[in-house]
């Protein structure tokens, strides 16, 4: 896949999905001389990361019968300084399911910690999960 990124000045960037074709517009955080007006490079990369684990946990749901009747997620990320990057991201995802056994949960919480993008991070980023199931 690829993705076509202009510069728009003032520290603002867009993003388009060549695919689609929709857009995502990215700003540096005020504290890092930005106006924080839309989502950091950093923060698309902390989201990116549990809407992937929520993907992989809905597939993986699918793929043992496991009927999902929601599911939501936050995330957050701590920076560090010297170098500037992401120390660490924690992601909380509440699920609501049917009758979940204990092997379901474990089967759906490492399917999250075996996503994509958990597995491309670097491995100085701590990874937090906390998965609480209805």
């Amino acid at each position: 896949m690829k993705f076509e990124i202009h510069y728009h000045g003032e520290l603002r960037t867009e993003i388009r999905h060549e695919g689609s074709g929709e857009r995502i517009a990215t700003d540096a955080p005020v504290d890092n001389n930005g106006q924080g007006r839309f989502f950091s490079p950093t923060d698309l990369t902390a989201s990116s990361l549990a809407a992937c684990m929520m993907t992989l946990i809905g597939i993986t749901a699918a793929n043992h019968n496991i009927v999902l009747l929601s599911m939501k997620a936050t995330a957050e990320k701590t920076m560090a300084s010297n170098p500037r990057r992401i120390a660490q991201i924690h992601i909380y995802i509440e699920i609501s399911a049917g009758d979940l056994t204990d092997r379901h949960k474990s089967v759906l919480e490492a399917a999250a910690r075996n996503c994509p993008v958990a597995k491309s991070l670097h491995p100085d980023i701590e990874q937090r999960l906390d998965l609480r199931f209805n």
